[in-house]
């Protein structure tokens, strides 16, 4: 009985597991599919936030010159690019994404379409204008 119920447990923790948003993800260059870029997501509260960890794409230097406010002039490695997501059904709302490329702000979904296949969408104003890109998870 006692190994049925840890069995059970590895299970459930398992599956959970495989649930989350939280941990590393690789993006792809849409036209050419090149990596692009190492994002970690992480839980801070019953908030979700976004940073890049690695850009594979630009020298470790570079640094965000098109944001605004606080963010401009920040190094692309380490800079916050999603904020305040919160978790709703299978859909994470409510919150922002930054594309460090041109400095704009959208706002932003994501939706856990398989355990390691992450859908992100930036928008503005309604969801159906934006666009979505597909996150990878680092295995």
């Amino acid at each position: 009985m006692k190994n049925l119920f840890f069995l059970l447990l590895m299970i459930v923790s398992f599956i959970s597991y495989g649930q989350t948003i939280t941990g590393q993800w690789e993006t792809f260059d849409e036209e050419t599919n090149e990596k692009k870029a190492l994002i970690e997501i992480y839980k801070t509260n019953d908030t979700y936030f976004a940073k890049i960890v690695n850009s594979y794409k630009s020298d470790a230097d570079k640094v965000c010159e098109n944001c605004k406010g606080s963010k401009k002039g920040q190094k692309i490695r380490g800079l916050v690019i999603i904020e305040d997501i919160k978790k709703d059904g299978d859909e994470y709302n409510d919150g922002t994404i930054l594309d460090p490329e041109n400095g704009k702000e959208y706002k932003c979904y994501l939706e856990l379409e398989e355990p390691n296949k992450l859908k992100v969408r930036g928008y503005l104003g309604f969801s159906l204008l934006g666009r979505t890109q597909y996150w990878i998870r680092k295995q």
